[in-house]
């Protein structure tokens, strides 16, 4: 069985940060439990002879375990390219990933003087900028910036052609509503926290 957890057995929907928790049960596995990240969703696989009782401790317990791996993975720097240089191999890696690799950009910088922009690209010369103000927010909303940005490279307007790109990355939808939060809240003068509820895209879009 594949699928979200039914709400009456208190297994959590979504991780700590909005991300849907997908709970697999397999007649292959004997006792082993895995859980691992899988187009944006926790994916926690369980045993098929797994009682509720066994799935919601396990599912828990292995969320945990996901939680404190991410923390770990933040700390080494490696999912949060805090440099230029990280920024640009790690925009590297996303274009492989979800681009094809087409997307290949020249350079690709955190700047601190995009006030009404999340990021920016020029097609000319193959540059890409990124807000500073995005440092604090979660990863999957960073790498939908880059995504953006490195979709432009390939087609500057914001046509379907462009948006069938950007779609690419699973977590599009949730990250825009995530920026739209944010923007909404700063607007208003209300202090948005970037750092863990999951909604909102700018009300001026992320780029050019």
């Amino acid at each position: 069985m594949t699928g979200p957890s039914d709400p009456g057995t208190d297994i959590p929907l979504t991780t700590d940060d909005g991300a849907p928790v997908v709970v697999r049960r397999s007649a292959r596995r004997r006792r082993t439990v895995a859980a691992f990240w899988e187009d944006g969703k926790a994916v926690v696989a369980i045993p098929a002879s797994f009682t509720k009782s066994q799935e919601r401790e396990w599912v828990r317990r292995m969320l945990v375990k996901l939680n404190k791996q991410g923390e770990r993975q933040t700390k080494a720097g490696r999912s949060r390219p805090a440099t230029d240089q990280a920024l640009a191999k790690h925009a590297e890696q996303l274009s492989l990933t979800y681009l094809g690799g087409r997307a290949v950009p020249t350079s690709v910088r955190w700047v601190s003087n995009q006030n009404s922009r999340w990021g920016s690209a020029t097609p000319a010369d193959g540059t890409i900028r990124l807000s500073n103000k995005l440092q604090t927010m979660p990863q999957w909303v960073v790498d939908y910036v880059l995504v953006h940005e490195l979709a432009h490279l390939l087609v500057a307007a914001h046509n379907a052609e462009f948006w069938r790109l950007v779609e690419k990355y699973p977590e599009t939808q949730r990250a825009k509503a995530f920026l739209e939060g944010v923007a909404f809240a700063t607007s208003r003068g209300l202090p948005a926290d970037t750092g863990s509820h999951d909604p909102g895209s700018p009300a001026a879009d992320v780029t050019d």
